[in-house]
Parts: C-alpha cells; sequence; structure tokens
C-alpha cells in the first residue's frame, strides 16, 4: 500500500483557497477552455459525501468524504481531484462527488428532473503501472442503455516544465518534483533536481517582474514547492539544499511566528512529544523545513519549562 501524502492534499487544498485565479488556466488546459486570466471564479463548498469502505476484518463502515475542488466559473461547474497514485476507488468516489454537486444544480417540475453533472478531471502528482489515463463511470439502466460519464486524467510526468511555464500552470509547479522522488529520498543524484527548481525558480521570478504573479502568488508558490521538498526529504541531506533555491522558507512575519509559538505552546499543554509537534508545525506552516521546525520548538519549548 501507498503511503498517504497529507502534506500533498494540504498544498492543493491550501492553494484553491488562497489564489484560485492560478486554476483559470488549469481548467483551461484540461478542459479545452480559453476563459481570461481575470474571470470571475467561485468556489464551491467541498461538502461531505458518505461512502463505503472495508474494514480490515472484511466488515463495511461508512466514512466522509470530501472534493477537492469545486469551481464555478459563469455557469460551468468543474470538479478536480488531486491524487498523489492510482486509486481503486477514485470512480465510484468521482460519481458520488459528480451527483451530489449535480444535485444542487438540478430543476425540475411534475414527472421530470433534469441533473447537470459536472465536467471533472483526476491530477495524478505520481504516475505507476497502474495509473489510468482516463477515468470512466459507466451508468446502466434497466432498458439495457448505458452512458459513459469519462474524461482523461491529467498525469503531471507528462508535463515538461517548459510546458508548465509556457500555459502558465502555476497550481502544478509544486508537485513537478515528485518524480524525483526515489533520487531526493535516497540521497542519490539530485543535480536534475536542483536545475528543474532553479528554473522555475528564476521564471516564476521574471513572471511576477512582468506582473503575471502579484507578490503573494510568488511567495507562496516557493512556500509550497519547499512544503513537498520537506515532505519528501524528511529531514535529510537534501533538504537544505533543495529549499534555499527557492529562497529559503517564507515564515519571516510576527504573526507567522506567533502562530508557530502557539502551535507549540499548545502542544506542549496536552502532552504532545517532540515529533508530534514537529509534524503539525510542518502540516500547519507551509513551506517550514524540519530543521527550521527544531529551531522554534528548541527556542520556544525552552520558554515554556
Amino acid at each position: 500500500m501507498q503511503k498517504k501524502t497529507p502534506d500533498y492534499d494540504n498544498v492543493f487544498k491550501t492553494m484553491k483557497m488562497k489564489h484560485k485565479r492560478l486554476f483559470v488556466s488549469v481548467i483551461n488546459d484540461v478542459f479545452g477552455r480559453n476563459y481570461p486570466k481575470d474571470v470571475k471564479v467561485e468556489i464551491l463548498p467541498s461538502e461531505g459525501y458518505l461512502t463505503e469502505n472495508e474494514t480490515v476484518d472484511g466488515s463495511k463502515e461508512i466514512e466522509e468524504q470530501v472534493s477537492d475542488f469545486l469551481i464555478r466559473i459563469g455557469s460551468e461547474i468543474y470538479l478536480l481531484e488531486c491524487q498523489s497514485y492510482d486509486d481503486g476507488s477514485m470512480a465510484i468516489r468521482i460519481a458520488e462527488y459528480a451527483f451530489i454537486v449535480a444535485r444542487q444544480f438540478a430543476t425540475w417540475d411534475i414527472g421530470h428532473a433534469t441533473i447537470p453533472m459536472p465536467r471533472f478531471s483526476v491530477i495524478y502528482v505520481k504516475r505507476t503501472d497502474r495509473t489510468p489515463k482516463t477515468t470512466t463511470i459507466t451508468f446502466t439502466f434497466p432498458d439495457g442503455q448505458t452512458v459513459d460519464y469519462q474524461t482523461d486524467n491529467v498525469i503531471l510526468e507528462d508535463f515538461t516544465k517548459e510546458k508548465i511555464v509556457e500555459k502558465r500552470l502555476f497550481p502544478y509547479i509544486p508537485f513537478y518534483i515528485a518524480r524525483y522522488e526515489k533520487e531526493i529520498a535516497s540521497e542519490g543524484d539530485i543535480e536534475k533536481v536542483v536545475e528543474e527548481l532553479t528554473y522555475f525558480r528564476d521564471e516564476m521570478v521574471s513572471l511576477h517582474q512582468a506582473g503575471e504573479l502579484s507578490d503573494d502568488e510568488l511567495i507562496d508558490l516557493k512556500g509550497f514547492v519547499n512544503t513537498i521538498i520537506t515532505h519528501i526529504t524528511n529531514g535529510n541531506k537534501n533538504e537544505e539544499r533543495l529549499v534555499n533555491i527557492m529562497g529559503g522558507t517564507i515564515i519571516e512575519t510576527e504573526s507567522d511566528k506567533i502562530k508557530i509559538r502557539t502551535i507549540i505552546e499548545m502542544g506542549q499543554e496536552v502532552g504532545l512529544d517532540d515529533s508530534e509537534i514537529l509534524k503539525k508545525l510542518q502540516e500547519k506552516i507551509i513551506g517550514l523545513p524540519l530543521k527550521r521546525a527544531q529551531a522554534y520548538l528548541e527556542q520556544y519549548g525552552k520558554q515554556l519549562v
């Protein structure tokens, strides 16, 4: 079983809430649209949906699922799911999400209802031998009719760094280096990774200077990249070198330091050990490397003794 990667989910969810404008180019590329960059974008609530999961003993349990990204542009609804790895339950989960979303926009009268299904796509951060090129949901009806609800998946390994920048697919940048996870995690040769990250940094700075990225967008994109780096390196010798390419951590403001101190204080008050506190710091503070988190823990933790 592949390990869960909450940092990828956290980055995706934080990006959609803080920088929804950046997803317009993704919608255009995935769905063949041509929305202008300043089009009105509305993020819809990702409400919980119920699904059945099989437990270890073979019984079934109901648990809540939350869709990654629901966006409305004009009259169109788009559903994007970000996946670290292929998942055998993805098609049925999409069906659940899509139907509940469609129900919100359904129209009906006596004896008739129209249920508009949203456009959807699955974004796969990594590729394995089982990663599907498409996701298909086949509806079958008692009279023998079948309808395929299908879309092409987005597989990030198919994108070159040049294509991502050319098409302004900024939300893909933080996840790009996941294709080098083995080399980074095993402390192997990372010269290619350094080259790729340097390219993205220079291109983002250039686009910021040209007015295509705001100050906050540039800073947060760098921070999102560093969050993925610290997830993969997990404190190994490659972490500091790779994080520094993006300009180091973004934790510089007083409000950030207050938040960090609060996390440490609350963690110690409820009896969390150091490793649990460090994990919470990295989950809550985008772009915080492990070594920096350890330094904050040492600094603020001692003040509580």
